[in-house]
């Protein structure tokens, strides 16, 4: 397993243990960022305008595409230890 892996799975158990709960916008960044960085981009269809939570992730997730794995795994790593 590379190292930015291993820092990549280190920081999504890290971020179940932030000393405070991120705003909204926040949120929906980190979990963009760690879909982008385990999947890659998003291929699922888009949510209907009824599941505006679903929505809302689908678009913040749209939002990365063309970032790499890499790139997002990095720049999740570095959130999670900002808001740690």
């Amino acid at each position: 397993m590379s190292d930015l892996k291993a820092a990549f799975e280190q920081a999504a158990i890290d971020s179940k243990n932030l000393s405070e709960r991120p705003d909204n916008a926040t949120l929906l960044k980190i979990y963009a960022l760690y879909k982008q960085g385990s999947l890659g981009d998003n291929t699922d269809a888009k949510p209907g305008f009824s599941d505006m939570v679903a929505r809302a992730k689908w678009d913040a997730w749209s939002r990365l595409k063309g970032t790499s794995q890499d790139e997002a795994m990095q720049q999740y790593i570095d959130l999670i230890a900002e808001l740690g």
